[in-house]
């Protein structure tokens, strides 16, 4: 029984040449074609046959089994838990126990047992192959079976958790390697491969297509999205584009059940690189970092401040001391490039920053008020497992309500200058603080204490500033205002009445 999938040679049977000769009206069901129909029937492309691809790729892929140790159930008198509920649930007694009472329970030593099954591929012909690092994470044992049925047990060289790259090592030369594809020449609804072992079952083929590339899905890697069928046991495979060579590492999937629905993530494979060299070099990955908080900028505030576009990423927070406030970075700002490369969406600037070489000096430009700035940050260390520290949000002190003026007013405002204190604290050059917000300014979702630091693009440093750019600011349009909450900054619209 032949194993190859169906190929289409891009000729009709006769029976199928009538009947599309009845639709299109021809004169007899076994008449020739005529020679317009001839001329505008859309040409029959074939089907691809992945045959030869399984072939050259095959023997790359490899089987992960992982076990981890586990510490055995307590036994009573050498006997498990589950003999002793057969005992009990059929009212035998249990021997040697005294009646009414326990002997003494028997821990038993951690033994190990199976963790999971996953997929990976040989990188090199001297035995490093990569998976994910979720197929490995954990693990106490690492065995990898090559599809000539030879097992090995693997070195963890290093894992990378942010990437879900993972690197081991076997004791074996003259290994088939893969070859590595370019990216950046994949198409969305160009044909993809993938073999790995779901739920076990090794070597397993599935095909499909690229369905988007760049996929956001919040983390440091832009994914490859395809509905390629990946399940359990896949991870860490190859995706394969039809010249042979491996394009992703088959990662993630998105399902309501568990299990493939149709669509599924693969890291491209020249990140995975990246990531797979420094892991070899050194055993782990690093980081550069500027301390900044960030968050998307919408169409609405693009507009207001003069972005002309929703792009970049809007700095709500700054860490003390961090490279950011070293350079000058402000809360407020939008860095719209990063060294010399455009930050498009807010999802952009982690990886760029993320790829930087800690201690390189780095040019960034930053949008604020109404016109671009370059300014120069040093780039810091990402420490390995860093936890950050939950920043408790300041509550600045009440201030005696001002006499509103007619400006603010229509705003919807109250607001007072900050205290010296208040400034300390807030670690802020000025601004005025909201006493209270109603009406449009209420809508807009600003509340007592928050601290205005700009109001349409002119910067607000005290009540002076503020009622200078609030008297200035066009009331018949959204009026953009900068806020200060606790440790973050965010952008506000304040819109006219309706």
């Amino acid at each position: 029984m032949s194993t190859n999938p169906p190929v289409l040679k891009g000729r009709l049977s006769s029976g199928a040449l009538a009947l599309a000769l009845a639709c299109a009206g021809g004169a007899g069901l076994l008449g020739a074609a005529s020679p317009a129909l001839a001329q505008t029937a859309p040409a029959v492309r074939a089907l691809p046959d992945f045959t030869e691809l399984v072939d050259q790729v095959g023997p790359s892929v490899v089987n992960i089994r992982t076990t981890e140790r586990v510490s055995a159930r307590p036994s009573l008198n050498g006997m498990d838990e589950d003999m002793l509920e057969f005992f009990r649930r059929f009212g035998l007694p249990v021997p040697n126990v005294p009646r009414g009472g326990q002997g003494p329970q028997q821990q038993a030593p951690q033994q190990p047992q199976p963790r999971g099954v996953g997929s990976g591929f040989i990188l090199t012909q001297d035995g490093y192959v990569m998976t994910n690092a979720h197929v490995v994470e954990g693990a106490e044992e690492v065995i990898v079976t090559l599809t000539d049925k030879r097992e090995f047990k693997a070195k963890i060289v290093g894992s990378d958790k942010r990437t879900d790259v993972a690197v081991v090592k076997i004791d074996a030369t003259g290994l088939p390697a893969v070859r590595v594809g370019d990216v950046s020449r994949l198409k969305a609804g160009e044909w993809v491969m993938a073999i790995g072992s779901p739920f076990g079952l090794d070597n397993t083929v599935t095909a499909g297509i690229v369905s988007a590339k760049q996929r956001d899905t919040g983390d440091y890697l832009p994914f490859i999205q395809t509905d390629v069928a990946i399940n359990p046991g896949n991870s860490g495979g190859p995706l394969i584009n039809m010249r042979g060579e491996v394009v992703g590492i088959n990662s993630q999937i998105y399902s309501r059940s568990g299990g493939f629905m149709g669509i599924s993530f693969a890291i491209p494979i020249d990140e995975a690189i990246r990531v797979s060299e420094q892991l070899r070099a050194t055993g782990r990955v690093t980081r550069g970092r500027i301390g900044v908080q960030i968050e998307p900028v919408s169409k609405d505030v693009a507009e207001s401040i003069g972005l002309g576009k929703a792009q970049g990423a809007l700095v709500r927070g700054i860490e003390p001391g961090s490279p950011a406030e070293k350079a000058g970075i402000e809360a407020g700002d939008i860095i719209t490039r990063f060294d010399g490369k455009p930050v498009e969406k807010v999802a952009d600037l982690p990886r760029l920053v993320g790829n930087s070489k800690p201690g390189t000096k780095t040019a960034v430009t930053v949008f604020r008020r109404g016109s671009t700035r370059d300014v120069t940050v040093t780039i810091a260390e990402v420490e390995p497992d860093e936890k950050v520290a939950a920043r408790a949000q300041g509550e600045p002190g009440r201030d005696k309500p001002q006499q509103p003026t007619a400006a603010a007013q229509q705003l919807g405002l109250v607001v007072a200058d900050l205290t010296a204190a208040q400034e300390k604290e807030l670690k802020l050059k000025g601004g005025v603080r909201v006493v209270s917000a109603s009406d449009a300014a209420a809508r807009a979702g600003l509340r007592e204490g928050d601290v205005i630091i700009a109001l349409a693009n002119a910067e607000v440093r005290n009540l002076k500033d503020f009622e200078a750019a609030a008297s200035k600011a066009d009331k018949s349009k959204p009026v953009s205002v900068l806020v200060r909450r606790g440790e973050w900054a965010q952008y506000a619209l304040i819109r006219p009445a309706r």
